[in-house]
């Protein structure tokens, strides 16, 4: 299950925000193999005083309308499944128009899979 946040400005539009949350879920689906059913995201539109993203950093210049991706998810991808999903990400989300691929910015955090609980307080990987 993963857990994504989707963090933009505003000045995305609510029906491109919802491009880029179908964006990272087929490439989730597509090259870490997330199940196609297993869909979690928070989607924000941020004041533009609200998103700090440094102007450049290790050579790639960011324009004013950066995308942060933050995936919680399972541990256990392969290096090579992360690089994929990270290409993806920058190819799919530019493809829809809304940003450049020098904007997509992704932050994978691994946990174990104890420490999901999808409703009623069970945790169906805890057994």
């Amino acid at each position: 299950m993963p857990l994504v946040r989707i963090d933009t400005t505003q000045r995305l539009a609510p029906e491109r925000r919802r491009a880029l949350g179908d964006a990272v879920h087929r490439a989730m689906v597509e090259t870490i193999g997330v199940p196609p059913d297993d869909r979690f995201q928070v989607i924000v539109g941020h004041a533009d005083a609200a998103l700090n993203v440094t102007p450049g950093y290790l050579g790639i210049d960011h324009g004013s309308d950066v995308v942060l991706v933050q995936i919680t998810l399972n541990a256990g991808r392969t290096v090579e499944q992360k690089k994929a999903l990270y290409q993806r990400l920058a190819a799919d989300l530019a493809a829809t128009g809304a940003v450049r691929r020098e904007d997509v910015i992704v932050n994978l955090v691994e946990v174990v899979k104890e420490n999901w609980s999808f409703g009623n307080g069970d945790a169906p990987y805890a057994r």
